[in-house]
């Protein structure tokens, strides 16, 4: 029998902030007591059936700035049927991995009565904000004292207020108990270990949790490619045939290591339960307009927008777009290659010491323009594709991350294969290929972690002296946690952490026989990179929400997709060395057949050991294939009940 909330009591006189709403400092009286009965009324009457009230209370506004801060809670009750509500997967008693639903929670391993702690503060704050999304309009036609604010039936009223400036944020706050002991079991002691995976899942959720995993997986198995290629880096180019051998193991290496990967990756996130989560049906993202009209598939009113009209926009506007900033890209890459000549000359005529550190300052202002293009670049990327109109968020993020990889892959790699195929310069390929590198790595570090963390320490000491002169009798340690908090910038996701990895392994897969050294640099700044990132994700960056994830969805391609463009690059790059040519010295046609052949059979190879290595465990199989029978029989019998009753 099914539990509903109406059946319960959900109202407990203890409460625990889980998220923050800031409201705009203009918000009219009556918009927040409208906002206020809807989050606290009953699941039945539309309402979200949650705890909430302000940051402040009247007297404490009056002392302080008055800040539109409100704390959303909920019971334990209302979390556990929330659970039930979103799908959550956990483990039972029997050691297998099942929906939770109220009616069998004493089934499930670890739950009590009298436990908190069954359900982790990411899954509760995910659950918070599943309801405050599928908070929708009933009878409503406008958010009270907002006439030019339209709602319409069906419509979420958190996406509708964040849209029309009402709600400025809405962020879940930070545990400092239990992120202190993250943080120690983390990264507060610079050594070489194994991150706390399980317990970043717990207090960040899945989809963070796997990013973590995936730079350690990715940095130990760099490890043996640096190895390998520390005494490589000491034979010349001329010794091809040891080259051969290096990019033959490359190309092994990057495909186990993928198929591994993916292994590894199902047997985490079975044992999180995301990987059994049962897909839930897309709503419209909210960014999302159109003409209202009611969608064939739910029946519910929502905006409509014409597929021709997206179309037309993709290929006459972004497409363009696109194909104009990368000519631009590839104009600045003359531009350095003017700047090197340059150097070179220079150099050449004066010979002098200094010269010959010139000759490494144009890679490295190109390597700065490079990243300051493609942070550009994607802020236009993000643009277009808003206005391309995707109605589902999915769909979104599929058309910026094609956007943008296509943009960086030029823009980062195209200077090296001009270097390889057109000017032939294997030195000055192995020069430029180890200054971008290098340099990419040490600003990346720079921007996304340090510059933030500084900047974020002298806020932190601004709040903390005003919260030492308040007079006021409040709850300053949580005033001071949301005010720091709120101002705190906010993470936009995985996106730019797996770029940056993407275009690590592409530098180091790429010309692997070029630079067997660039595994080694990768490995260096990785183990820095797991630490810079911990500390951006506790001290410098709002806690986000938890979403659960059962891969690293369309980077495993990406990354897949950049394994097969190694391959032709290495073989190419070898068929052009001196003494391949000189096996051929009267038929070029024979040589260009031969590394074709060869190129197709390492292809072959590695499509046969992709094939060959499953990507879920035997064990893993075996409990997804029980989960589905039991599923099937369930159905059976539901299906037969009904029949024996009518």
């Amino acid at each position: 029998m099914k539990v509903t909330l109406s059946a319960l009591d959900t109202h407990e006189s203890s409460f625990t902030p889980l998220v923050v709403i800031e409201l705009a400092q203009d918000v009219k009286e009556e918009t927040k007591e409208w906002l206020k009965n809807r989050i606290i009324t009953k699941k039945k009457d539309g309402g979200a059936q949650l705890s909430f009230r302000p940051l402040l209370n009247k007297y404490e506004k009056e002392t302080l700035e008055n800040q539109n801060l409100y704390l959303v809670g909920a019971s334990k009750i209302r979390l556990l049927l929330g659970a039930e509500a979103v799908g959550l997967v956990k483990e039972c008693s029997d050691n297998t991995m099942r929906a939770f639903t109220y009616g069998t929670r004493h089934s499930f391993k670890d739950f009590d009565d009298d436990n908190d702690d069954f359900l982790s503060m990411a899954e509760r704050q995910f659950i918070i904000k599943h309801e405050l999304e599928n908070l929708r309009a009933r009878d409503e036609k406008m958010i009270p004292g907002y006439p030019q604010a339209k709602l319409y039936p069906g419509k979420s009223l958190l996406r509708r207020l964040l849209t029309s400036g009402i709600v400025v944020q809405v962020f879940p706050l930070h545990d400092n108990e239990a992120l202190k002991k993250l943080e120690d079991t983390w990264y507060t002691r610079f050594t070489l270990k194994f991150q706390p995976i399980d317990r970043i899942r717990g207090y960040f959720g899945e989809t963070i949790a796997l990013y973590f995993g995936f730079l350690e997986y990715f940095t130990f198995a760099l490890i043996p490619m640096a190895i390998i290629g520390l005494p490589y880096y000491l034979f010349a180019w001329e010794d091809y045939d040891k080259y051969v051998i290096f990019a033959s193991f490359n190309l092994i290496w990057s495909t186990v290591i993928l198929e591994v990967w993916k292994r590894g990756c199902a047997s985490m996130t079975y044992r999180w339960g995301t990987l059994v989560m049962k897909r839930k049906f897309e709503e419209p993202r909210p960014g999302y307009h159109g003409v209202l009209g009611i969608n064939p598939v739910t029946g519910r009113e929502e905006p409509l927008y014409p597929s021709y009209k997206r179309q037309l926009r993709i290929y006459l506007v972004s497409l363009p777009f696109v194909c104009l900033c990368l000519y631009f890209s590839l104009f600045v890459m003359m531009i350095y290659f003017d700047m090197e000549a340059w150097a070179l000359g220079l150099h050449e005529d004066s010979g002098s010491e200094w010269t010959s550190i010139l000759l490494y300052v144009p890679s490295i202002i190109y390597a700065i323009v490079i990243e300051i293009m493609n942070r550009l670049y994607r802020y236009a990327a993000e643009f277009l594709t808003s206005w391309e109109n995707h109605r589902l968020e999915s769909a979104y993020q599929n058309h910026l991350i094609l956007k943008v990889l296509v943009f960086n892959f030029l823009n980062c790699f195209a200077s090296l294969f001009y270097i390889a195929f057109v000017l032939r310069d294997m030195k000055l390929l192995r020069q430029s290929l180890a200054t971008l590198l290098i340099t990419s790595q040490i600003l990346n570090q720079i921007v996304e972690s340090l510059l933030p963390y500084w900047l974020q320490k002298k806020h932190h000491v601004r709040v903390k002296k005003k919260v030492e002169a308040l007079k006021a009798d409040i709850d300053a340690t949580l005033y001071e946690q949301v005010v720091l908090e709120k101002e705190m910038g906010t993470y936009l996701g995985t996106f730019d952490d797996y770029l940056e990895l993407f275009l690590q392994f592409g530098y180091v897969s790429l010309f692997s026989c070029v630079y067997p050294l660039a595994a080694a640099f990768a490995v260096l700044n990785n183990l820095t990179e797991v630490n810079s990132d911990a500390l951006k994700m506790c001290r410098v960056l709002k806690r986000p929400f938890s979403e659960p994830s059962a891969s690293i969805g369309v980077w495993q391609l990406a990354f897949e997709t950049m394994s097969v463009i190694s391959v032709v690059t290495n073989c190419a790059l070898i068929g052009m060395s001196p003494q391949v040519n000189a096996l051929f010295p009267e038929s070029k046609t024979d040589l260009i057949l031969i590394v074709v052949a060869v190129e197709h059979m390492l292809l072959a190879l590695k499509f046969i050991l992709a094939f060959a290595i499953p990507d879920k465990p035997r064990h893993i199989q075996m409990k997804l294939a029980r989960l589905e029978f039991e599923s099937l029989e369930a159905l059976k019998q539901q299906i037969t009940h009904i029949s024996d009753t009518t």
